[in-house]
């Protein structure tokens, strides 16, 4: 199981990679930093890529009629952000670009985003590598880590609960195809 959350998560961060260099390159042709090739940021959109998103979700769910997609609109959102707050909320931050060990509490790399996406990541994730770059005594590691496995329960049960909540408004085939989207399990 955890095995499949990663791959998910990697799948979703190769997305949005390749998404923001394709968006960028297809709004801005003035060089790198958005130019052709798709250097660098350019004008990515984050609203406009979750906007995509929704509208793929939608078609693939077979989603025609605006109001029965207006009420599991909100649904799908509360699981995508449940899914991400799990998968970014934390340790993958240092596959995507965070400075390892060294930087003095120092997060000048996007306000310690990694790389630009996702959320901040949790205090007590945060709480837990700053114990281990600071090579700090086995019981501070392990209080850090008991807190921040009670963190990631918690936003475990929060998607379960969300996943809950879409399953029920779903028909058996929007069912089996948000399964294979990634939004059930």
């Amino acid at each position: 199981m955890k095995l499949n959350q990663l791959l998910m998560i990697c799948g979703v961060a190769a997305a949005l990679m390749l998404s923001a260099g394709t968006v960028s390159a297809q709004n801005d042709n003035n060089g790198p930093g958005g130019g052709p090739g798709g250097f660098g940021r350019g004008n990515f959109d984050p609203a406009q890529f979750q906007q995509r998103m929704m509208d793929n979700y939608r078609e693939q769910l077979g989603f025609t009629n605006d109001t029965d997609w207006n009420a599991v609109q909100p649904l799908i959102q509360k699981v995508t952000d449940a899914r991400r707050d799990i998968g970014f909320g934390g340790g993958m931050g240092r596959m995507f670009g965070r400075n390892r060990g060294g930087n003095n509490g120092d997060n000048t790399n996007g306000g310690g985003r990694r790389g630009g996406f996702g959320p901040q990541p949790s205090p007590e994730a945060e709480a837990l590598q700053k114990a281990i770059d600071d090579n700090s005594p086995v019981p501070q590691i392990k209080a850090a880590l008991a807190k921040y496995q009670a963190s990631q329960k918690a936003k475990q049960a929060k998607l379960v609960q969300a996943q809950e909540a879409l399953r029920k408004v779903l028909t058996v085939k929007q069912e089996a195809q948000a399964t294979l989207l990634g939004l059930l399990q």
